[in-house]
């Protein structure tokens, strides 16, 4: 199946118009000659983090911008901004104004349609990942993945996967990072569960992502010889399917490949040829008539109801126009003596926090990058729940418990039930699960915890159907996010917070007893502006 990039990464629409973008910056009080971290507070307390990653994507798509697209505006995105604003005889001082941002929209457009992206979900592989169709067509299966082709091979596209051989992730790194007599490395990179490698081998110039999980490895090659003037476009678009790239999005249907004791990647640097030239595509395009409608990649959202970013804080609702006080609510959970967890976007800019019945914060500690929050009250609350010390598996069973539309709903706890869609969030953000149980506003910040009842997520956001209906004419079902553990475990450890580990051996149990559990270490978190 293939779609286009504006269908999935909907989440990542430009999240605010030109003008309010322009207008949020330029009223800040903020000089133009503001300094590097005077404009990156800027950016990350005034603009919507849906803008600010689809900014990056942007910047990306137009040879500006190299790195990860984390919605994090320090530094290297700034000079991007500025190197855009330079080549485009703008002043070059990092304010995005609404004359930038519409050139930089009709630009990464442009870039887009000349290579045609999609995102394809390969099913040999289980990944999913940006193909350039106008490029290159589907020939078929070979012994690791799948191969896209150019016609005059100037540029391929090929997919892998090796699982049960013995290989490890930091084995593979090894053998493709070092040059060979053949194939030089001008860059390679490694993280814990992902790295990437770059060079030439023959006269081509080669890029390949890996991930792992466990034993199973999955991954990417783009290869393409010199392109000329269109050169520059293929880089840009290497960027951006490098951040793109899920390689855990769904299950595989081909066979575990073999380790017969050769390279692996021999495949990805030959070029092999032995798939079928006649093998028809198997992926069909979801399009709603002759696509003339269809939304541009991060294009700024059409007039709708809340004009908010696709992927929506699972916050509390605000009062009806004319209520005297301004209360959000959302959800948080014991995790030592006197401390609640939740998120960040819940307590931030408030004048005064409560904790359940009236309990007033004494500290609240926040931390923005990963969307968490800490809140100590002197009252006492329930036992502190155990996070797990690895992450969840994907399909498992989970429950989120909080407090969602407080004023619809009943004042008490709710739970639904779901279970772990993804490992990775919006834009393979590693910090990120994708959830199937159902979350309301309000549910923020509420535990995400297994049959055993160990905390496995903290509840964080759900998709807008609004934004993805109005990109694709299609209502999202299910697809709502948690922080992942490791993230939540980083942030306590970080705060000198003296937490419960959970028993990885721990039994698991039925829905209500382990809502009975956990359930009386929740609690509702009210923001007062």
């Amino acid at each position: 199946m293939r779609r286009g990039l504006g269908v999935i990464m909907a989440a990542c629409l430009l999240a605010v118009s030109p003008a309010a973008a322009a207008h949020d910056l330029s009223t800040s009080g903020m000089p133009i000659t503001s300094s590097t971290a005077e404009l990156s507070l800027a950016y990350n307390t005034q603009t919507d983090l849906s803008f600010r990653r689809g900014l990056q994507i942007r910047l990306a798509w137009t040879g500006d911008y190299s790195g990860p697209f984390s919605g994090m505006i320090a530094a290297p995105t700034l000079r991007a901004i500025r190197d855009f604003q330079a080549r485009h005889g703008m002043k070059a001082d990092g304010v995005i104004s609404e004359v930038m941002l519409q050139k930089l929209i009709g630009l990464s457009d442009g870039v887009q349609a000349d290579l045609g992206v999609e995102m394809v979900d390969d099913g040999i592989t289980g990944a999913r990942l940006a193909v350039p169709l106008k490029l290159v067509s589907d020939r078929g299966r070979t012994e690791v993945g799948n191969l896209w082709r150019a016609e005059d091979n100037r540029i391929e596209v090929e997919t892998v996967r090796i699982a049960e051989t013995g290989q490890t992730l930091g084995g593979l790194y090894a053998t493709l990072s070092e040059p060979t007599a053949q194939r030089s490395v001008s860059d390679a990179q490694k993280a814990d569960d992902w790295f990437t490698v770059a060079g030439s081998e023959s006269g081509r110039h080669y890029f390949m992502r890996f991930a792992g999980s466990g034993s199973d490895l999955r991954g990417f090659s783009i290869s393409y010889a010199d392109a000329g003037a269109s050169e520059s476009e293929i880089r840009s678009f290497i960027t951006v399917a490098s951040n793109l790239f899920e390689p855990f999005a769904g299950e595989p249907d081909a066979p575990l490949v073999a380790d017969n004791g050769a390279n692996p990647f021999s495949a990805m640097l030959a070029r092999r040829r032995s798939a079928s030239e006649g093998e028809a595509a198997r992926y069909a395009m979801a399009e709603q008539g002759d696509g003339s409608a269809r939304s541009h990649l991060f294009e700024l959202p059409r007039s709708r109801r809340g004009g908010s970013a696709a992927m929506e804080p699972a916050q509390g609702i605000a009062p009806q126009p004319g209520t005297p006080a301004f209360d959000m609510a959302g959800s948080g959970f014991v995790v030592a003596d006197g401390w609640l967890l939740t998120n960040a976007h819940v307590v931030r800019g408030c004048r005064k926090v409560e904790v359940g019945e009236n309990m007033p914060a004494s500290e609240v500690r926040i931390d923005d990058g990963n969307d968490l929050a800490l809140v100590h009250v002197a009252s006492s609350l329930g036992k502190p729940l155990a996070i797990s010390a690895a992450k969840p598996r994907l399909g498992e069973d989970i429950l989120a418990l909080g407090f969602p539309l407080r004023s619809i709903l009943a004042d008490s706890l709710n739970v639904t039930r779901g279970n772990v869609s993804s490992l990775l969030g919006l834009m393979n953000d590693p910090r990120y699960l994708q959830i199937s149980a159902p979350v309301q506003p309000g549910n923020s910040g509420g535990p995400l915890v297994d049959l055993a009842g160990r905390v496995v997520g903290v509840v964080t956001a759900k998709l807008d159907a609004v934004a993805v209906a109005d990109a694709t004419g299609d209502i999202p079902q299910s697809i709502n996010f948690a922080i992942r553990p490791d993230a939540v475990a980083a942030f306590l450890h970080k705060n000198d917070i003296e937490f419960r580990t959970a028993d990885a051996k721990a039994a698991l149990e039925s829905v209500p007893d382990a809502t009975a559990r956990v359930k009386d270490a929740v609690y509702p978190v009210v923001c007062t502006d």
